[in-house]
């Protein structure tokens, strides 16, 4: 019997649902859906000084809506602002801290002003995860998280790729329900 390696297994997870569920519904994404606002007073991403958030982050001319903590109840988000989340907040973050990218946050990112811009930065990011997962091995996934992830930072990495695999995976299928709801929206 031959031992099993969990790497490949961790990987597998993510990289199954992006190649043959969520990185194809979002090919053809245009800027009409990217910033569509199904509902009123959507947080999304914006020109700066245009949103009407607590905090509009972000370094270029386009920033983000955002607020710590988000308000109650917390506001609809769009296509643009989820992608966002999860280029910035579940990968970009992480790929600093663990995997050697420059710094970045909410704060510092430059925000894409387009939707292909946007699917590239979610394509590069994507890319170095996955690639950092995999210079793991096996034993980097046993070792702990460290103080990036304070306070679960004694915890393994493992958990650390299946929470961000899980949040890829989440917030990316919300991603293509909103495009469907586009789509199937009743014309005004």
């Amino acid at each position: 019997m031959t031992e099993q390696t969990w790497n490949p297994l961790l990987r597998d997870q993510l990289t199954w649902h992006w190649t043959n569920l969520l990185r194809p519904r979002l090919d053809g994404l245009t800027d009409d859906e990217y910033f569509w606002e199904p509902a009123p007073d959507c947080w999304s991403v914006r020109p700066r000084g245009t949103g009407t958030a607590p905090v509009q982050a972000g370094s270029g001319a386009m920033t983000i809506d955002y607020a710590f903590p988000p308000p109650e109840p917390a506001p609809f988000t769009t296509i643009a602002w989820r992608l966002g989340h999860v280029i910035v907040g579940v990968l970009a973050l992480r790929n600093a801290a663990h995997f050697g990218r420059a710094a970045t946050g909410y704060d510092s990112f430059e925000y894409a002003a387009t939707a292909s811009e946007a699917l590239a930065q979610l394509d590069a990011e994507y890319a170095a995860w996955t690639a950092g997962v995999e210079s793991l091995g096996e034993s980097g996934l046993a070792r702990p998280c460290g103080e990036a992830e304070a306070p679960w930072g004694e915890r393994p990495m493992a958990a650390l790729v299946l929470h961000i695999n899980r949040e890829t995976i989440h917030h990316l299928s919300e991603v293509c329900l909103l495009r469907d709801l586009y789509l199937h929206r009743k014309a005004n």
